[in-house]
């Protein structure tokens, strides 16, 4: 059964490219080459403009901007971070044109959806305990956008001729590494239509401007890659994660059962999220439980098991305990996202190194019946 099954990343990369396929043909859109770094530069900015701006008010008791019956909401900055955003990406050419646009939408739209509370409230309350949950799972569903972009197949040859003639307007403005021509040549190299050929050409007369910060974050990218591989070389890092998967949730449940011994479950304001996160910790210790003890016999069934279960925690879990802890969960998210990492990771590494079909017993019948003919 585990030697049939693809995997998750490979089902939502399956799935990405029939939605791909559909798009186009329903659209003359074609997908931009580094749309993938310009919606984490979009996503990341604003989750740090959501964090430093609930900070901010917290320390500084919660300041009003205006006089009298005025207050100026930090919802109208948002708008005009958004509006300069768009504003940039539709006058200017360049890469960072597009890096700021990314950047000034994405605080933008921080500063609008902090206030999410106000909008979804009749007394306007921008302390509404959900209103956490929400910009989460909001930003969750941006992150798995973000991941689609990054999984959606091949580029059709459309898309990769527009992507070397975008890079080559980069090259003309921003400068162009000589690794980017390179593989720009490298998509168009095999096609004979004239279009791509001339954009070859004019890819071979665009100077290569290598920065010092290009040459720093080719090295420190480098350096972590090495160093993310000797971490997934060795087997305690996937044993952590199982030993975390099961601690964890049995933590959150025994102190859920002390809190309904002592009565204080039923006078919960958030009862409803509460019930959730013990639900959903529930299936979370589970599957934990089921990765340990597949761990040692089919590596690759109980990293699936792993990823379900930081997924269940992460679209499921991760948006009540907003609601019931608000952003003090944030630290208990960042280590979920470092694990799943591991796991997505590790997984990803088996797949180079030992192909699915060789996998669990079906795998392991087959290999051995290879090596018994003569």
């Amino acid at each position: 059964m585990a030697s049939a099954a693809p995997g998750l990343c490979h089902d939502r990369r399956m799935v990405a490219t029939r939605i791909r396929s559909l798009l186009r043909r329903s659209s003359r859109l074609v997908w931009s080459g580094d749309a993938e770094g310009h919606l984490w530069a979009f996503v990341l900015s604003g989750i740090a403009t959501v964090l430093a701006t609930r900070a901010y008010l917290e320390t500084a008791g919660y300041p009003k901007l205006g006089g009298g019956s005025l207050h100026i909401a930090h919802v109208l900055w948002g708008g005009l971070f958004m509006a300069a955003g768009l504003g940039v990406a539709v006058t200017f050419l360049g890469r960072p044109a597009r890096a700021w646009a990314a950047v000034l939408g994405g605080v933008g739209f921080g500063l609008f959806i902090d206030e999410i509370g106000k909008f979804v409230t009749a007394r306007t309350d921008y302390f509404y305990h959900p209103a956490a949950g929400l910009i989460y799972l909001i930003f969750a569903g941006l992150v798995l956008v973000v991941w689609w972009v990054h999984g959606r197949g091949e580029p059709s040859p459309r898309e990769r001729t527009a992507a070397a003639l975008q890079l080559a307007l980069v090259g003309v403005t921003s400068g162009m590494s000589e690794a980017e021509r390179a593989a720009a040549t490298r998509s168009l190299e095999d096609s004979i239509d004239p279009v791509d050929v001339a954009v070859i050409r004019l890819l071979a007369t665009v100077p290569v401007r290598e920065t010092r910060w290009d040459a720093y974050r080719e090295r420190a990218a480098r350096r972590v890659r090495a160093a993310a591989d000797r971490l997934l070389a060795r087997r305690w890092p996937v044993v952590l994660v199982a030993v975390y998967l099961v601690v964890q949730p049995v933590a959150t449940l025994t102190g859920a059962a002390l809190e309904h011994a002592m009565g204080e479950l039923a006078r919960a304001p958030e009862r409803g999220a509460d019930l959730v996160v013990i639900g959903a910790s529930l299936a979370t210790a589970l599957l934990g439980v089921r990765g340990a003890l597949l761990l040692r016999n089919d590596r690759r069934r109980a990293l699936r098991a792993c990823h379900l279960a930081l997924l269940v925690d992460l679209l499921l879990a991760q948006v009540f305990k907003f609601t019931v802890n608000q952003f003090a969960a944030v630290s208990a998210l960042a280590v979920n996202l470092i694990l799943l990492w591991v796991v997505s990771a590790e997984a990803g590494r088996m797949r180079v190194s030992d192909p699915p079909a060789a996998s669990g017993t079906a795998g392991r019948m087959a290999l051995a019946h290879k090596r018994r003919r003569p």
